[in-house]
């Protein structure tokens, strides 16, 4: 595999931050994953929110299902997914879809410069099944519905603008985005057993009006270059997306998507990968399979969502599992960040740091009660290395 670096600091209110919440530090990953000690060391007994964590690292709860969200008159939408952060002043936003049919959409969560919430609403309504998402350089929340033939929105996470229909990005099952702004390309995932990997270019960098779609073209194995093709029509009607195009490379349930540094990552659930496209090479292959730790010892299972740190870190969610969020280190060592207790019927969904990368969100879609009535949306404070 090719060595590659990353650029350190997380950069707040700019560009940079708007895709990734920081830039990556000099750092490589060599090759698929395997068990070993993680930086921040074992786990420690459950705190009071039932979350094992690393010596020195805290969680608290920002908000229920159903119930008002602390401090605001807001009530937290049910089943809780995808997220991310957005600079906002000396604050940030936290922004979380809501995966349910009808009713869907996302909410947004204001913090102060010192982490307190001074405010909670809606920037996405009546729309369906909202599972994952991404945000761009130009701080927006893609929100992607995951149904056939399914819509992405992008929407304001400052509550000021209207959500918009952006048809153009295609109409498939649609599950998370990565903005690239270096090629200028949205990559997207497709919830199927037979899923492709997409990318769209927009006409103009920063307008999602119109652009094209393309699919990922490559050979049957975990390895190898790859090329891009245009879909001949995007609407998916008659024929769906993911057939129109012989070649298409096929992946089993298409989840989270992450950029940073000419790489983009995504993981699938049908066979617990995560993959890695090297952009700039023109290759692709896998940053971690379970199937390839020995002795059946996987620490992660059930791959979902994803995000990265300012050192390099991959963070990777489990759609059940462990009920573990883990990490992926650039010397590819894979190894449990956090732990929820007592949640079994759940999922861990929507990482995200804030700007300056000292705060982790995050929720149990479905919490203690296993129902998307019960979502508990969670903050971890701790010393992330830089």
């Amino acid at each position: 595999m090719e060595r590659r670096g990353f650029l350190r600091g997380a950069v707040i209110g700019t560009s940079a931050a708007a895709f990734g919440g920081s830039l990556w530090s000099g750092a490589a990953h060599a090759a698929p994953a395997q068990p070993g000690a993680g930086p921040y060391g074992a786990l420690g007994a459950a705190d009071a929110n039932g979350i094992q964590l690393p010596a020195g690292f805290t969680s608290r709860v920002i908000a229920r299902s159903g119930q008002t969200v602390p401090g605001t008159s807001y009530t937290w939408h049910n089943a809780p997914d995808g997220g991310a952060c957005f600079a906002d002043g000396t604050g940030w936003i936290y922004v979380s879809n809501s995966e349910i049919n009808p009713g869907g959409g996302a909410s947004a969560v204001r913090f102060n410069s010192s982490g307190a919430v001074t405010g909670a609403y809606r920037i996405l309504s009546n729309t369906r099944q909202n599972c994952a998402g991404g945000r761009t350089p130009w701080n927006t929340w893609l929100s992607c519905e995951e149904v056939s033939l399914g819509y992405v929105y992008e929407t304001d996470p400052y509550g000021v603008k209207a959500a918009v229909q952006r048809p153009a990005l295609g109409k498939f099952k649609h599950e998370a985005a990565a903005a690239d702004p270096v090629r200028r390309a949205i990559y997207l995932t497709e919830d199927e057993t037979d899923g492709c990997f997409y990318r769209f270019l927009p006409t103009t960098w920063g307008d999602l009006s119109s652009g094209t779609l393309q699919v990922f073209k490559a050979g049957t194995g975990t390895s190898g270059t790859f090329s891009w093709q245009n879909v001949p029509d995007p609407d998916g009607a008659p024929t769906t997306t993911r057939n129109q195009v012989s070649g298409a490379k096929r992946f089993n349930g298409g989840e989270g998507c992450y950029y940073a540094n000419d790489t983009v990552w995504f993981t699938t659930k049908g066979d617990n990968r995560v993959w890695q496209v090297n952009l700039a090479a023109g290759t692709y292959e896998l940053a971690y399979d379970d199937s390839l730790v020995p002795g059946g010892a996987a620490p992660l299972t059930g791959v979902d969502n994803v995000t990265g740190s300012a050192s390099g870190d991959l963070y990777v969610a489990e759609d059940g599992g462990n009920m573990e969020i883990c990490l992926i280190t650039p010397d590819d060592l894979v190894t449990p960040f956090l732990r929820i207790n007592g949640q079994s019927g759940s999922e861990i969904t929507g990482p995200a740091f804030s700007p300056d990368g000292s705060r982790l969100y995050f929720s149990s879609q479905r919490g203690t009660t296993g129902s998307s009535s019960g979502g508990i949306t969670y903050e971890v404070t701790g010393p992330f290395r830089a």
